[in-house]
């Protein structure tokens, strides 16, 4: 199918127009059969001579209802621009004119109706002087009369020329589905219509709609029931348990975790931003909501949206100012989740940037930007499709859940190997980095990508802390006072200083800590105010004295073997305990386990 809208001043012949190719009446309200004039979206469909399904959205024409004409026109890309031979240009020409070319809409047809009543060449020559300085001055023309039949065959075969050329549409992505009306059927609940501009929906397929999910009770298109529609068609959804007043025209449809509601984004505008109004409408889709501009550029400007949408870049909608007679500025969506600004200078040099963002979704540039992108907002972003996974373009590195940029990789490197040996420096003491410090000196986005980092880079990791290689603990002023404690211990292994005496003699509790991950003392018990530190080998020469003692032993018994205090013998029983070497077997007595 393809779907196409109508454009042109108010009586110009565009309903029956439509009615002449469809036979199908596209003014749905009394109100516009009275005054014979569209004031809303209408619809039709017909069957080309190809065999090809064309839908139609007949827009009205009068300046009243021009937030109607945007809703009708915004989320197709190809026109059916009516003129009528008897009247000429006129006002409404020019305005909806300049909503095609402000939407970028370049597909389309010229077509010059009620040529019964007058010569329909003076108003293709103005017509044709129109077009030529917007985006459709290469559209064909041709001149019918819907009354009397005149061209009608030619415009057919026109129409089916004008589908033909349409760029194919996507769907595989995830689906869009703007509405434009939504209604009640009794027995039936909720009914939305609608232009699919992408993907494919299909009945039992889960949706969302502002944040809350819907399922598909039932699809219609061109009158008829169906089990799947692809994009790009006119669509009717039944949707279960949405009462009708919780969706309407602006709304859209979409599939979950396909697509990002965003408030801000960067736009490049059809005109300087810095001469428009700061408070306008943005229409984008069948939405129209108010937007706050910050220009940027010379042609890239910050919208702040009152209510957010789901867009994607290269999307393109329409800024106007409804309170002023202005002509309407296009715009293309570049970036939807652009950086703060709130640095000195740091607008201008985003503009710089944002001079070179293309109008469609560039993976490598998302992944670049950030150093790493998770998979589920890639694909919010619009830059991964599901099922894409594998196929990445060149400066892309799929990791787990993440995409990395190879130069924040090799950052991440440069940046932890530069940490460890500032830590080495500042730290002697401790010149190692628990992994989650590590992960925070780099500014690593995730615990889960450290494991990358460091297979590219020369750090150890040892019982859970970062460290580079041939770098240890170095106690400087405290080595001579280590040395001495070493031999006190050497003569005398039980003998644990106390913390006092460890002060005074230039060991607290920082170097005592360092000369403990050097493997040079161990510390029995829990650190505390009385800190017992002996020799590594202290627990097998005690083990040597307790095997000695008749079995069962008590800890006075230990203590006296041992020559040692009760402040030391404690804690080294529980160590031994905690071992396996010796084991409790009543409140006052232990056995060596053979």
């Amino acid at each position: 199918m393809h779907v196409i809208a109508t454009a042109g001043h108010v009586d110009h012949g565009k309903s029956a127009l439509v009615r002449a190719l469809t036979g199908i009446e596209p003014d749905r309200w009394t109100e516009e059969h009275q005054r014979g004039m569209t004031i809303d979206l209408g619809y039709a469909w017909t069957r080309l001579p190809s065999g090809a399904d064309l839908a139609i959205v007949d827009v009205p024409g009068h300046e009243r209802f021009v937030s109607n004409m945007l809703a009708g026109l915004g989320p197709l890309r190809a026109v059916l621009f009516v003129v009528a031979a008897d009247e000429g240009w006129r006002q409404q020409s020019a305005e909806h004119l300049a909503a095609a070319d402000a939407l970028g809409i370049e597909h389309g047809l010229l077509v010059i109706t009620r040529t019964d009543l007058a010569d329909p060449r003076p108003a293709l020559r103005e017509a044709r002087d129109a077009l030529a300085r917007t985006s459709l001055r290469d559209v064909p023309a041709v001149a019918v009369s819907a009354l009397i039949g005149e061209g009608m065959s030619e415009l057919r075969s026109r129409l089916d020329d004008l589908v033909g050329s349409l760029p194919p549409s996507d769907v595989e992505g995830p689906a869009r589905l703007w509405v434009d009306r939504s209604f009640t059927i009794h027995g039936s609940g909720t009914v939305v219509t609608g232009t699919l501009s992408q993907g494919t929906v299909a009945v039992g397929d889960e949706l969302l709609l502002n944040g809350r999910r819907v399922r598909v009770r039932g699809v219609q298109s061109l009158g008829k029931p169906r089990t799947r529609v692809k994009a790009v068609a006119r669509v009717g959804l039944n949707l279960r348990n949405l009462p009708a007043g919780a969706v309407g025209r602006g709304d859209a449809l979409v599939t979950p975790g396909g697509w990002r509601s965003i408030s801000v984004l960067d736009v490049r505008m059809s005109a300087d931003p810095r001469e428009s109004a700061q408070e306008v409408m943005v229409h984008v889709g069948t939405a129209g909501v108010s937007a706050r501009i910050r220009p940027l550029g010379a042609d890239t400007a910050r919208l702040t949206l009152r209510i957010p949408l789901p867009l994607t870049t290269g999307d393109r909608g329409i800024l106007r100012n409804p309170g002023a007679h202005e002509s309407v500025q296009g715009f293309v969506v570049l970036d939807i989740d652009p950086p703060a600004l709130t640095r000195r200078g740091a607008a201008a040099k985003w503009a710089q940037t944002l001079a070179q963002a293309p109008h469609r979704p560039d993976l490598q540039r998302e992944v670049s930007r950030r150093g790493a992108l998770h998979m589920a907002d890639a694909r919010e972003l619009g830059v991964l499709r599901s099922g894409h996974e594998e196929s990445l373009p060149d400066g892309v590195i799929a990791y787990g859940d993440w995409l990395v940029s190879p130069e924040a990789l090799a950052q991440w490197r440069q940046d932890l190997v530069q940490a460890l040996a500032e830590r080495a420096e500042t730290e002697p003491l401790d010149p190692t980095l628990s992994v989650g410090a590590g992960r925070a000196a780099i500014h690593l986005p995730d615990p889960a990508l450290m494991p990358l980092v460091l297979a590219g880079v020369d750090v150890e990791v040892i019982d859970g802390r970062l460290q580079a290689p041939g770098v240890v603990p170095s106690l400087g002023p405290a080595e001579h006072a280590l040395r001495a404690l070493e031999q006190r211990l050497a003569a005398s292994p039980f003998a644990a200083p106390e913390r006092g005496d460890l002060t005074n003699a230039g060991l607290g509790s920082r170097e005592i800590a360092a000369a403990i991950r050097l493997g040079r003392l161990i510390r029995v018990g829990q650190a505390g105010r009385d800190d017992v530190v002996l020799l590594p080998l202290a627990p097998a020469q005690a083990m040597r004295v307790l095997a000695a003692l008749p079995q069962p032993f008590t800890t006075s018994e230990a203590r006296q073997a041992l020559g040692t205090t009760r402040r030391v013998a404690l804690p080294l029983l529980e160590h031994l305990d905690a071992r396996g070497w010796t084991r409790r077997i009543d409140a006052g007595h232990r056995v060596v386990v053979r």
